[in-house]
């Protein structure tokens, strides 16, 4: 099922496609992305060995969308929407460590140590919401869609009274039941919001990552790049946490003997989070790399111009990174998985991402050792409207 000469295999753009099928189909194999006129063909890279070297190769794929039948495969690109601007998944080499540079200042080993009395007084706060609230109640309502933007906001430096319009325009924006005018709306407000605050930074720096960003750059970090970068770290930080808290949660729930792991000290509950995020690889897949010339990879020629998808769930559940990938083992090493990535591309807020994940689980046990499902037979409400794999519903009792 590999190979030019082969019928493309089906894959939904949600992204649960036959696992199996393609995996049996090779490393490498062509598939078809959507359906009827909007559908799209692009090599799938379904191995771990096979993901690593595209990610990797920056000098014969580009991550940048082209947008105009003149913008040509590795050039510099003759448009940008403003919505791409600040995007560091859409910068090639050189343009990406250049920005990326301008960002390092707010994601810093000590600004990271700084926030986490900020994480844990956020999901203690969630957690009695969620006691409030009374047994059986929605962990997801509750917890797992309330504390990634909360931390986000603080990590920005939203100010604190401000917070709530803040996600709800963010929220909005990206709301796929609302209409196209109605998130076009949202996203302008949204814009509006934070250029309005980036104007406030750049008189006066605050501790978050504007003000470090303007404190160290100044000008050379401009209004349309630090609005941009807030978007990203917004797109990027939300939906996969909330859906690992939520998936964490869930997997922990039916695998009880592993739950001890974060009722003891911080080593054994990193291994287990670090396990939990190659087991469960809530983002499909980063944005498809664009090849710049002829390239062979596993066998096959991937023409220039051609799209290859790169699967990190099936990276990360690929035997010969792992052995038993299928199972989760939270007491086992952790291996070089690509659930935030791999090379220039590698997530900014991997240790932010780790560290708050961390502290959830951690203190959701300590709080309610005897949480489980409220209904086991219940059937598992997966949330397949964002490119982030999550639940839209998980009810619990203590």
């Amino acid at each position: 099922m590999s190979g030019d000469d082969s019928r493309p295999l089906h894959i939904r753009r949600d992204g649960f496609g036959p696992a199996e099928e393609l995996r049996s189909a090779g490393p490498l194999t062509k598939i078809t992305i959507g359906e009827g006129a909007g559908a799209e063909t692009s090599w799938l890279a379904a191995n771990h060995a096979v993901v690593r070297q595209v990610l990797g190769d920056h000098q014969r794929f580009s991550n940048r969308r082209r947008w105009h039948d003149q913008d040509e495969v590795g050039g510099t690109g003759i448009f940008r929407p403003r919505e791409l601007v600040g995007n560091l998944m859409d910068y090639d080499l050189p343009e990406h460590p250049r920005m990326r540079q301008k960002l390092l200042p707010g994601f810093t080993l000590r600004r990271i140590r700084r926030l986490r009395p900020y994480i844990e007084q956020i999901v203690e706060e969630r957690l009695d919401a969620l006691e409030d609230e009374g047994s059986p109640a929605d962990l997801i309502e509750i917890v797992a869609d309330e504390v990634p933007g909360a931390v986000l906001c603080e990590l920005i430096g939203v100010p604190r009274d401000d917070r709530t319009t803040f996600t709800q325009l963010c929220h909005r924006h990206l709301d796929p039941s609302l209409s196209q005018r109605k998130r076009a709306a949202a996203g302008e407000a949204f814009s509006r919001y934070l250029l309005t605050m980036i104007a406030r930074q750049r008189k006066e720096p605050g501790e978050g990552l504007i003000g470090a960003v303007v404190a160290e750059h100044g000008d050379a970090a401009t209004d349309e790049e630090l609005r941009g970068f807030c978007v990203q770290v917004m797109l990027a930080g939300d939906d996969n946490i909330s859906g690992m808290i939520g998936l964490g949660v869930l997997a922990l729930l039916h695998h009880p003997e592993q739950i001890a792991a974060f009722q003891g000290g911080d080593q054994a509950a990193d291994r287990a989070v670090d396990e939990l995020i190659r087991y469960l690889t809530v983002p499909y897949a980063p944005t498809p790399r664009t090849a710049m010339q002829d390239v062979t990879i596993a066998g096959q020629e991937i023409k220039a111009g051609e799209t290859v998808t790169c699967s990190l769930p099936m990276a990360n559940r690929d035997p010969a990174l792992l052995a038993e990938p299928d199972r989760l083992d939270v007491t086992r090493d952790p291996v070089p998985h690509v659930a935030f990535g791999h090379g220039v591309h590698h997530c900014l807020g991997a240790s932010l991402a780790r560290l708050e994940l961390r502290v959830v689980y951690s203190a959701l046990w300590q709080r309610f050792p005897k949480l489980r499902l409220a209904d086991p037979e219940q059937e598992t409400a997966y949330r397949l409207t964002t490119p982030a794999y999550g639940l839209t519903e998980l009810r619990v009792e203590w």
